[in-house]
């Protein structure tokens, strides 16, 4: 089974006011993104592929009316909170945070947890506090994924080394996958590599042989849990991707790097053909 995830953020944003959606009225952009995917993945078997949309909050429930029976896309949130609802105790006061079991209600499947913006975050916190310690952070994305799992969603968690780590990589990688996982039921846990030190403009991704060495050791530490390349699905990468037996699948969030940068549906499809070593026509992507 391969696994391709789209990390959308906040893609909504009009280009006016320093984003990039050039596509449609905000409010009607997670409608947008499904309706202009969703015919070119149906040719995809459910047994063979999963694909997943994570996206803002804001755009949740329009993107989940836009998923019909036929589709095979589900739609995940961008994290939640470490506390839950539960029945004789916390009925909801959860003021500013997403809780599993609201995003569950709603009809998420899916969350993506520890993404390097998201670690980033808690780690300005830790500053802030002076505080030193970076276990936190795993400790508090381990709550996270206990709650996502008790709410019935899947769990896609991110790991990865910034650049003054590379030396110590299996190290931190390790911390993130013992602590982050301790005490987790596993089977609805999927883990994105992500290479924080190669992830942004003129940085050098890793190659090939650097990406299998970690996807292995990754499934060693893990007991063979999927691994996918969380630093960037691309169009420039798909195929060097597709040919690494321990990858699992990935993670797209941009398809254009250059120009009027952003995710076009259009190129999105392209990238899943090009890792699935598929070909299809143009009529197979309308609906």
């Amino acid at each position: 089974m391969k696994r391709i995830y789209a990390n959308l953020k906040r893609f909504d944003i009009p280009a006016e006011y320093g984003g990039i959606n050039r596509f449609t009225r905000a409010p009607e952009w997670g409608n947008f993104i499904v309706r202009s995917t969703m015919g070119g993945l149906k040719q995809y078997a459910n047994d063979e592929v999963e694909f997943v949309f994570f996206l803002p909050e804001t755009h949740l429930i329009n993107a989940l009316n836009s998923v019909n029976g036929e589709t095979n896309i589900a739609i995940g949130c961008q994290s939640v909170f470490r506390e839950d609802t539960a029945k004789g105790g916390n009925f909801g006061a959860f003021t500013s945070n997403r809780t599993a079991n609201s995003m569950k209600a709603i009809g998420c499947l899916d969350t993506i947890i520890g993404h390097s913006e998201e670690r980033n975050d808690k780690e300005d916190l830790i500053r802030e506090a002076s505080g030193t310690s970076l276990d936190v952070i795993n400790r508090l994305l381990n709550k996270e994924i206990k709650a996502a799992i008790a709410a019935g969603m899947s769990v896609l968690y991110c790991i990865g080394e910034k650049e003054g780590e590379q030396e110590r990589w299996q190290e931190i990688l390790r911390e993130q996958l013992k602590i982050g996982l301790e005490g987790v039921e596993t089977s609805s846990v999927t883990i994105a590599y992500e290479p924080i030190w190669a992830i942004g403009p003129k940085k050098t991704p890793p190659g090939k042989d650097y990406i299998q060495e970690v996807a292995r050791f990754v499934k060693q530490e893990t007991n063979g849990l999927p691994v996918i390349y969380g630093g960037g699905l691309k169009a420039e990468n798909a195929g060097m991707l597709a040919s690494i037996p321990e990858i699992d699948g990935g993670l797209v969030a941009l398809t254009r790097f250059e120009g009027e940068i952003g995710f076009y549906p259009e190129e999105y499809l392209d990238i899943v053909q090009t890792f699935l070593g598929k070909n299809h026509s143009r009529e197979s992507r309308c609906i």
